[in-house]
């Protein structure tokens, strides 16, 4: 039998075909807004449903967290605890734009540091679906598809790595709420690579480990905390980059360093190639 790890892995896979074919017809709000205060699609509260049955029914599965749900979920006896972004950046699918489902397993109940993850993922919604993993320390890219036989996980690279030569840059945040430090690193970067930016983090994450770069959802003048969760997007995004050879920060010090004090705590994000972390670190020293 496969471990809990690996079936927790091979459930998001299987269920990713299903929550993309649930996209249809669900692109209206609901009336009720998320614990973070975002209002929900049909399509987010659709994601969430589907993950919680097929993760909570694996044996090992003590609980499971969402950002559209108010409290963990509670399964009974088991070693891991999983965390999931169930539609990250589903504000895009009104404009047919990338989205995808973040997935976290941690060895420690949620909220829980980074340093307690055992695996994080993310499935991408593109042109075609694909599902990055970092686990023991490696970071494997497969393409999902639906065949005959169910649904197919193929590996078409077992060794993802963060080019060394940066090119792409995406920040989140209205410019005007950005802080003066940080817009001036911007204006440096921006001299150097190009601009990508979709407004679903995962689709620009996935830009940076494809083509070397930086993302960075910051600290704001209006939200010091940024945007981004912690439990949620920004321990399993760090973890992956920083598997695939890059850095993650919330300003200061790795992002699975920080020690988390709630369920939906917010952090600044910051990931990408080391030597331009390094540089953004200083920037905000």
């Amino acid at each position: 039998m496969r471990d809990a790890v690996s079936r927790i892995v091979d459930a998001v896979a299987e269920t990713a075909p299903e929550v993309r074919a649930g996209l249809t017809g669900r692109r209206e709000y609901e009336t009720d807004e998320n614990p973070s205060g975002e209002q929900m699609l049909a399509a987010d509260l659709h994601a969430d449903q589907l993950l919680e049955e097929r993760l909570l029914a694996i044996d090992g599965v003590a609980s499971y967290a969402s950002e559209e749900r108010e409290d963990v979920v509670e399964s009974g006896q088991g070693d891991f605890h999983v965390a999931c972004d169930p539609l990250d950046g589903s504000s895009n699918l009104k404009s047919n734009n990338v989205m995808g489902t973040i997935v976290a397993v941690y060895d420690e109940p949620i909220p829980a540091p980074g340093s307690a993850l055992v695996a994080s993922g993310y499935v991408l919604y593109g042109p075609i679906t694909t599902f990055v993993l970092a686990r023991e320390g490696t970071v494997t890219e497969s393409v999902v598809e639906e065949t005959d036989d169910g649904v197919e996980r193929r590996v078409v690279d077992e060794d993802v790595t963060i080019p060394d030569d940066p090119v792409v840059y995406g920040f989140g945040g209205r410019v005007p709420d950005w802080h003066e430090d940080f817009e001036a690193f911007v204006r440096e970067i921006e001299d150097e690579l190009k601009l990508r930016y979709g407004g679903a983090m995962i689709g620009d994450v996935s830009q940076v480990i494809e083509y070397g770069g930086i993302f960075a959802y910051p600290s704001l003048t209006s939200a010091e905390n940024g945007k981004l969760r912690l439990q949620f997007e920004g321990n399993p995004i760090a973890h992956i980059v920083e598997c695939a050879g890059g850095r993650s920060s919330d300003g200061e010090q790795s992002l699975l360093e920080v020690e988390p004090d709630e369920l939906h705590q917010r952090v600044p994000v910051h990931v990408g190639n080391t030597e331009l972390i390094e540089r953004l670190e200083a920037a905000l020293a």
